[in-house]
């Protein structure tokens, strides 16, 4: 599996985009959850160019393509820092796998070439945060040893959700 940096900006090429916008709508039941985009029934390339384009303008971000035999297989940005200046550790912001691939062991390998990346920046831990209902998502971090250490609103739509940390 190759990780590779999305392209700042919101002219992706035209067949990526595509490949982008087909993971986004594999996952209707996270969108719905979320409400990131309108209409979860109705993902556009446009909105998820958008989406996109709004996280690589946060200081530190980064949103890196998993591929394997030269398909997408999963999306993941990161957080260098977490924009409260009081939190110290780097931020899984989201993950993605295509639906119709998981249970192949990729989000694990995704998540785990991640914190490696962290660990060699010299980073101690990590966090994410799961929405409230997201039970799935919850259980695929809990079994990678993120523990649960806060309950609050995300930062960034005030949605409740569980914070969750691992020690790298």
């Amino acid at each position: 599996m190759i990780l590779q940096p999305l392209p700042p900006g919101r002219d992706l090429p035209a067949p990526l985009l595509t490949e982008l916008t087909a993971l986004y709508a594999s996952h209707r039941d996270f969108l719905a959850l979320s409400g990131d985009l309108p209409d979860p029934d109705d993902v556009r390339p446009e909105q998820v160019a958008a989406l996109l384009a709004d996280e690589l303008v946060h200081p530190g971000a980064e949103v890196l393509l998993a591929r394997s035999g030269g398909r997408l297989v999963a999306l993941v940005i990161t957080l260098s820092r977490h924009p409260d200046p009081a939190d110290p550790d780097p931020w899984i912001g989201l993950l993605l796998v295509d639906a119709s691939e998981q249970g192949r062991g990729y989000g694990r390998r995704v998540a785990g070439e991640v914190e490696e990346r962290f660990r060699a920046a010299g980073r101690r831990a990590v966090r994410l945060a799961v929405l409230d209902g997201n039970t799935s998502g919850l259980a695929f971090w809990t079994a990678l040893g993120y523990e649960v250490v806060d309950h609050r609103r995300d930062h960034a739509l005030g949605r409740p959700c569980a914070v969750l940390r691992k020690v790298l």
